[in-house]
């Protein structure tokens, strides 16, 4: 992965030299979903295997990937400067305000905007979201040279509040707010310990792996060696789980995607509004209160991502897996992806309209 530059210190103008893997991530990515689809629509059998691979309700092979993915730039992080994160107030709030008040509030408006005479899809597409993101943003911020320190945090705050809120919040949007407003209502229904199962699994398992290989890593070999030789070595793992996840994602919905593919256009309209408006509106933010691009990228990718696991998890627990609330948050990881490998390359272009040194 590409390595950022210190917080505190100058930016470089422009965006820094990406490496070769890192360079051709799009290229990668669209083979990856052509894969799929093609491994779903040619391999007999093949989405049954997939689907029956599971445990406790979670799909093993998806599970792998994500875990491959997060491990290596959670290895990355320097557990040891939590403490500079954790006391940038502006930050957290800010990061708090987005990903709780401002981005569920969103996704309801472009839910009912576009898919008003959809149902299914609305409701789905509110559900994704409510699930605010722990998995891809970590790769995600760690290619546009974010803040890895702060990531973890966020992320984890955002697990902690996904736990507590996750619920109430699907309360509000499907059935308070749409009965003020006159409007139809649809509930769900799934217990904190669903979605604590999530955090635990897709967030806590790579995050534990991270913090230990960091510690005992550096205390057998010193940091010198654990940045400038392990590192490097377990990096690209993060892009093989990345490309791995997406290949079982399309496999698992090639049929879908393949025979509605008007409906995938109508998730997909307000799905692209979402996460321009949530990115641009985030890194807007961060300069205006003048955080670092480090961090103003950091906070503008958590905001803009979405815990699709548990979006998909929840719409097939609560309407069934042929249900369009499970298409709708399906969808939602297949738009996500293509969407923010391009805002990567576009914050990479604008940290040069970040001076050199801004307050945290």
């Amino acid at each position: 992965m590409a390595q950022e530059a210190p917080a505190d210190t100058q930016a470089p103008r422009g965006a820094p030299r990406l490496s070769t893997l890192d360079r051709f991530l799009p290229v990668w990515i669209g083979l990856a979903m052509v894969a799929g689809l093609g491994l779903g629509r040619l391999v007999p059998g093949l989405q049954g295997v997939l689907d029956a691979v599971q445990l406790d309700g979670v799909s093993l092979p998806i599970a792998l990937g994500l875990l491959l993915m997060m491990y290596p730039v959670l290895a990355k992080v320097r557990y040891d400067r939590l403490d500079t994160v954790t006391r940038d107030s502006r930050l957290l709030i800010s990061s708090l305000v987005l990903n709780w008040l401002v981005g569920p509030a969103v996704m309801f408006a472009l839910a009912w905007i576009f898919l008003a005479d959809l149902p299914e899809y609305r409701t789905g597409l509110i559900i994704v979201g409510l699930a605010r993101c722990i998995a891809m943003v970590i790769i995600w911020n760690d290619l546009a040279c974010g803040d890895r320190e702060a990531a973890a945090v966020l992320v984890a705050l955002n697990s902690v509040f996904q736990v507590l809120a996750f619920g109430l919040l699907g309360w509000f949007y499907l059935e308070l707010l749409p009965g003020w407003l006159g409007l139809p209502q649809d509930g769900i229904d799934i217990s904190a310990w669903e979605i604590a199962k999530s955090v635990l699994i897709f967030l806590g398992v790579p995050l534990l792996a991270g913090y230990l290989t960091r510690t005992f890593g550096e205390k057998a070999k010193g940091r010198t060696w654990y940045e400038e030789r392990f590192l490097p070595r377990i990096g690209p793992v993060a892009l093989y789980g990345l490309l791995f996840t997406i290949v079982i994602l399309f496999a698992l919905q090639g049929d879908a995607i393949a025979s509605r593919p008007l409906d995938v256009a109508r998730i997909a309209l307000p799905l692209l509004v979402y996460f321009a408006v949530i990115w641009g509106v985030s890194m807007l933010l961060g300069r205006a209160i003048r955080l670092s691009y480090e961090r103003s990228t950091t906070l503008a990718f958590t905001a803009a991502g979405n815990n699709f696991e548990l979006a998909i998890a929840v719409a097939i627990g609560v309407f069934g897996v042929a249900s369009g609330q499970a298409l709708a948050g399906v969808v939602g990881p297949l738009i996500e992806v293509p969407v923010l490998v391009g805002l990567v390359y576009v914050s990479l272009w604008a940290r040069r309209f970040f001076p050199a040194r801004l307050g945290r």
